[in-house]
C-alpha cells in the first residue's frame, strides 16, 4: 500500500474528508483537504451558487498535484479532491513516480443531496451538487466505495482493498 498517493475523490458530500482523516489518522499518512487549495475567486464563484468551470479548476488542480509530488518524496499522502473527470485525474497524478491511488466515494444524488442540507460552513451550496453529478465520470481504475456504510466501515474496506 505504501508508499503511495491516496486520492479520496467524488462528488460535494460524498465524505471525502470525513473519510480522508480517518484513514490518515489508522495509517499514519498525512492528509490534505484539496478545499483548502482553492483559489479565492473559486470559492467566491462557489458561495455565489455558480459552477466551477474546467478553466477555473486548473490552477486548483495544478496546486494540489505540486503538493502530491512533494508528498511523493516522502511515505506518500491521503488528499481528499474532488477529481470529478478524467482530465483532472491525469492532471493530479502527472509527474508523481510512486503508486497513485484512487478511491471513489459512490452515492445516490438523494443521499449526498441530504447531508449537504444538513451541513453548515462549507462554502459549497447544495445548488451545485446536480452540476457534480452532470460532469463526473466514473473512473475506471478506482477502488469504488458505497458510501451508505459507516465511516468505519469504509475505511476499513479501503484498507483491505489497497
Amino acid at each position: 500500500m505504501f508508499p503511495s498517493i491516496i486520492y479520496i475523490m467524488g462528488v460535494s458530500g460524498s465524505g471525502k474528508t470525513t473519510v480522508g482523516r480517518q484513514l490518515a489518522a489508522e495509517t499514519g499518512l498525512p492528509f490534505f483537504d484539496g478545499d483548502d487549495f482553492h483559489p479565492a475567486s473559486n470559492i467566491d464563484k462557489m458561495k455565489s451558487g455558480q459552477p466551477l468551470t474546467d478553466d477555473d479548476r486548473v490552477e486548483w488542480l495544478h496546486s494540489i498535484n505540486e503538493m502530491a509530488q512533494s508528498q511523493s518524496k516522502n511515505a506518500g499522502a491521503i488528499i481528499a479532491c474532488s477529481a470529478l473527470k478524467e482530465k483532472y485525474r491525469s492532471i493530479l497524478a502527472k509527474g508523481i513516480t510512486i503508486s497513485v491511488q484512487w478511491i471513489f466515494l459512490r452515492g445516490t444524488y438523494e443521499l449526498i443531496s441530504e447531508r449537504m442540507q444538513q451541513r453548515s460552513g462549507h462554502f459549497m451550496q447544495a445548488n451545485l451538487l446536480q452540476s457534480q453529478f452532470d460532469i463526473l465520470e466514473i473512473p475506471a481504475n478506482a477502488i469504488t466505495i458505497d458510501i451508505n456504510n459507516t465511516t468505519d466501515d469504509i475505511v476499513n474496506t479501503i484498507r483491505k482493498k489497497l
